[in-house]
């Protein structure tokens, strides 16, 4: 398997067509046509299903284009890294965090390590919490934030923290006339929520059966894999959303208005990097002013790594209200 195979079969799948993949890569369609057709013979099966001068792929073809992207852009990468190693150039940080980290604590974090050190090169990807930690793992990254479970075989996970989560709602919504908002009355409406069930979602099924959600109610739920859907979803009056307080924070609210429940719902968040890399002077750094950020959050709880356990288990307990 070829780099120019990948890079001409990513540029397919990229344009949608040989013609455009030939444009992209400066190649005669012909070549472009002629790798692709190597690595389907290498690999043994259609990458795409040809119809003319059209191409779609095909179920196989979309599997293996996102493990050919990871692989081109750590080729990239490396490029990348060996020209600025050339020119003296400072490492870049290399960054991964869930998309409400990366709005609601990253930037002014990072605002903070650069008043005191100056600017820098930065790379901040956004991912689901499962790929945030894969990225650590892998090395891909140096530093990364995410909501728990945290504790992975491989990972240094440096501090967690606790803040409440709070109801967003449109400004006109009835809710929104009330300081504090009845988990009750949530129960009782369109909500938006997280899809994943192993993680903030687990918690608020549960408190929301306990405040007595009708199981035949949640074909009415707007499901979303990141809270800056969920935010734009309560914009546009679709349904009220329960959410952790960091979205709210880091992106715009216009026409939103955010009110604390009567029921703490927990939201545990971390921040890890890989355990086998010591810590550069910039990762330890930010390590310290997303800290001191989090810290700022109202009700924010800052927990030590050793209770991660515990607090998973407890976040299982009855409601505290």
């Amino acid at each position: 398997m070829e780099l120019r195979q990948l890079e001409a079969f990513a540029a397919v799948m990229s344009t949608g067509s040989i013609t455009g993949a030939a444009k992209l890569l400066a190649r005669s369609q012909p070549a472009i046509t002629r790798l692709v057709q190597e690595l389907e013979a290498e690999i043994g099966y259609a990458l795409f299903a040809r119809n003319g001068p059209r191409v779609t792929p095909t179920d196989q073809g979309f599997l293996l284009h996102e493990e050919a992207e990871r692989a081109l852009s750590g080729l990239r990468r490396i490029h990348e890294r060996a020209v600025e190693i050339a020119r003296g150039d400072a490492q870049p940080l290399l960054l991964a965090a869930t998309s409400a980290l990366s709005v609601g604590l990253l930037p002014l974090a990072l605002k903070r390590v650069e008043q005191n050190t100056g600017p820098s090169p930065i790379q901040l990807r956004t991912a689901s919490p499962e790929h945030v930690v894969h990225a650590v793992l892998s090395g891909a990254v140096q530093l990364g934030a995410s909501s728990l479970p945290l504790e992975h075989k491989g990972l240094q996970m440096h501090w967690i923290g606790e803040v409440g989560c709070v109801a967003m709602l449109p400004q006109d919504d009835a809710l929104a006339a009330l300081s504090t908002v009845p988990l009750a009355a949530l129960a009782q409406r369109r909500l938006i929520t997280m899809s994943n069930p192993f993680r903030l979602r687990h918690r608020l099924d549960a408190v929301l059966a306990e405040a007595g959600r009708a199981p035949g109610r949640h074909h009415a739920l707007i499901e979303t894999n990141s809270s800056i859907n969920a935010q734009a979803l309560v914009r546009a009056g679709l349904g009220v959303a329960v959410l952790e307080p960091l979205t709210a924070i880091g992106a715009s609210s216009d026409g939103l208005v955010i009110r604390p429940i009567d029921t703490h719902i927990p939201f545990f968040f971390g921040v890890i990097t890989p355990q086998s890399r010591p810590l550069t002077t910039p990762v330890r750094a930010l390590v310290e002013a997303l800290l001191h950020t989090a810290a700022t959050l109202p009700g924010f709880v800052q927990h030590d790594v050793a209770e991660h356990a515990t607090l998973l288990q407890s976040a299982q307990a009855p409601l505290a209200k």
